[in-house]
């Protein structure tokens, strides 16, 4: 089967920073706001692993906000994502994450590979000509990435933007300098904005961040990029008929759009449910009960008595269930939250999750068996407690043995996060029930 080439032409640059908590997050979203708002049609990507800040990017953009990330989504998605974009698209602005050299890969290997300039913003609170200083290291540290202009962030005042101004080398220059201001500071969780829904009046906020920014000169446009690639495959039709209902609330809410689009294109029909308040499962022939914030909730899901018994009914006739981090401490017998309150979970595995009170885990990983390599992440705050034998373990890119994996009847259970379009037989595999045979433990 031959795929089509896409091509496309926008407007495009990568948002990065030196470091994570310079401001990156909220000027990509101010920035796709204040381009929206001037009639615009504005295409956000995040680069790697990240559920929180896409939520937000999301709602500043009015369009869907996918991952880019070389290993993870692989090279070829990057490249067609971004062009598929171009063909429709204004503007491109592609969030990094961290510093813009942190991870391999890096936010910059992504902006070399797609051929995109870098835009970093740079915190300027306690900095003169300094600033100018990191620019330069910046933009001369990779002879392959094109850095023209930086963003100055939490600036004093006007004499303190013009000093920053003046502190810019031969070849670079400042394209604005954003003040302090209420307007540009959304509460974080977990290295990562808090959810979209959980901010009350964001769509405000972010109308006046995007007046901040217009404010500060940041209304001009990256230059144009033009991008190509070949559309990939359509991938098999796996799941032809399969109803899949996907757990979605406040509890239940880190699932990546690329992942729903591949069940759909593989011929599954998906739902929403609430475990928080629905009292009954939709009619599913299997579960996915993704990560998120169950902690926060324990309360609510262990009182919801109805839930967890169609939940367990489910289990029970043997219908698949896929469980991932926050999924998998709901499958737990007891959920210990951050107060020390044990709550009843499902009790489908036996053991206690259990909140740290710190990170415990966070980087890529992958699963590996006879019908694919299912590659993703992982990062979570909570130690699992519990007498099963895992049937396998993820591993991290230098090989060893990371997070456990289990499997109890159709249920396979995890704190490993899965980027579904990476391995669809496999993925098929999981919702269809069929017993997996892992290459690596």
């Amino acid at each position: 089967m031959t795929t089509a080439t896409i091509r496309g032409e926008a407007h495009a640059a990568l948002i990065t920073a030196p470091g994570s908590g310079q401001g990156k997050s909220m000027v990509t979203a101010a920035l796709a706001r204040l381009h929206r708002n001037s009639g615009r049609k504005v295409r956000v990507f995040k680069h790697g692993p990240d559920y929180l800040d896409p939520m937000v990017l999301e709602v500043a953009s009015g369009q869907p906000v996918y991952q880019l990330h070389p290993w993870m989504t692989g090279e070829d998605e990057c490249r067609w994502r971004l062009a598929e974009a171009a063909a429709e698209a204004d503007l491109i602005l592609v969030e990094g994450s961290m510093g813009l050299f942190d991870g391999d890969p890096s936010s910059a290997d992504l902006a070399i590979l797609a051929g995109l300039p870098a835009l970093p913003v740079i915190d300027a609170w306690g900095m003169a000509q300094t600033f100018g200083a990191v620019a330069q290291g910046l933009a001369n540290f990779h002879p392959e990435l094109a850095i023209h202009e930086v963003i100055a962030n939490r600036v004093g005042s006007p004499g303190h933007g013009k000093l920053l101004a003046g502190s810019m080398p031969t070849g670079l220059s400042l394209l604005g300098a954003i003040p302090r201001h209420a307007a540009m500071q959304i509460p974080d969780r977990h290295l990562g904005l808090v959810q979209a829904g959980e901010l009350a009046g964001l769509d405000a906020q972010l109308d006046a961040a995007a007046e901040v920014l217009k404010a500060a000169g940041l209304d001009q446009l990256p230059g144009r990029v033009a991008l190509e690639a070949e559309a990939p495959e359509p991938p098999s039709r796996l799941l032809e008929g399969v109803r899949v209902a996907v757990a979605r609330d406040d509890a239940f809410a880190f699932l990546y759009r690329a992942n729903l689009d591949l069940l759909e294109r593989m011929g599954a029909k998906w739902c929403f449910f609430s475990p928080l308040t629905d009292s009954e499962l939709p009619r599913c022939d299997a579960l996915w009960l993704p990560g998120g914030y169950p902690e926060l909730h324990a309360a609510r899901l262990a009182a919801n008595a109805p839930m967890l018994a169609a939940i367990r009914a489910h289990h029970g006739v043997g219908r698949p269930i896929l469980a991932e981090c926050g999924g998998l401490m709901a499958c737990m017998e007891t959920l210990v939250d951050s107060e020390e309150n044990a709550h009843a979970m499902l009790g489908l595995m036996p053991g206690t999750a259990r909140m740290a009170g710190k990170l415990t885990a966070l980087g890529l990983q992958h699963m590996t068996t006879e019908v694919g390599e299912l590659r993703g992440h992982t990062y979570h705050h909570s130690l699992l407690e519990t007498p099963l034998e895992p049937a396998a373990h993820a591993r991290r890119l230098a090989g060893s043995p990371a997070e456990p994996v289990y499997v109890e009847g159709a249920l396979m259970a995890s704190y490993f996060h899965g980027y579904f379009p990476s391995a669809p037989a496999l993925v098929a595999a999981i919702f269809r029930g069929e017993p997996l045979r892992f290459t690596q433990n």
